[in-house]
């Protein structure tokens, strides 16, 4: 069994999100334990304040990581490695003797010092997501490669 973390800066709002995550939770939940952690976003007011308010955030992101230091800690970011669902399901397979944790970031992306603490990190697409959006997509795929591996008719 899959055991996942998912550590992410800003809690969920929309509720069409929140029903996307629940549901695919519940889809995970026969071949995965995962453990969805929200870290506080920083407040900003004005361009001079983000630099200050995304160090802030990775402060809290590396605390959170360093008590998974048994962990490979995967940061998602649109610079990461980029693979197909094919391949992330081998990717997931090959990890799955460790703790995964996946760290999704806050609007304001990752400071420089908390993306040093990163074992890999893997993008989900070129594009850029809102972190609400990145959760459910990131929980997206893991169902995906689930189902891959378990040889279940859901990826086409």
């Amino acid at each position: 069994m899959l055991d996942i973390v998912i550590i992410a800066v800003d809690k969920i709002k929309a509720k069409y999100f929140q029903d996307a995550v629940k549901e695919y939770l519940k889809r995970l939940s026969p071949y995965a334990k995962i453990k969805v952690e929200e870290l506080a976003a920083e407040p900003f007011r004005n361009e001079g304040d983000k630099n200050r308010a995304k160090k802030k955030e990775g402060e809290r992101i590396i605390k959170t990581v360093s008590k998974y230091s048994d962990a490979q800690i995967i940061f998602l970011t649109e610079s990461g490695e980029l693979m197909d669902s094919i391949h992330f399901s081998k990717w997931l397979e090959m990890k799955s003797d460790r703790k995964i944790v996946f760290v999704v970031a806050g609007s304001l992306g990752f400071d420089e010092v908390a993306i040093k603490k990163a074992s890999g990190l893997l993008s989900l697409s070129t594009l850029t997501f809102p972190h609400e959006l990145a959760q459910v997509v990131l929980l997206e795929q893991l169902y995906r490669s689930v189902c891959i591996l378990k040889g279940k008719d859901y990826h086409h």
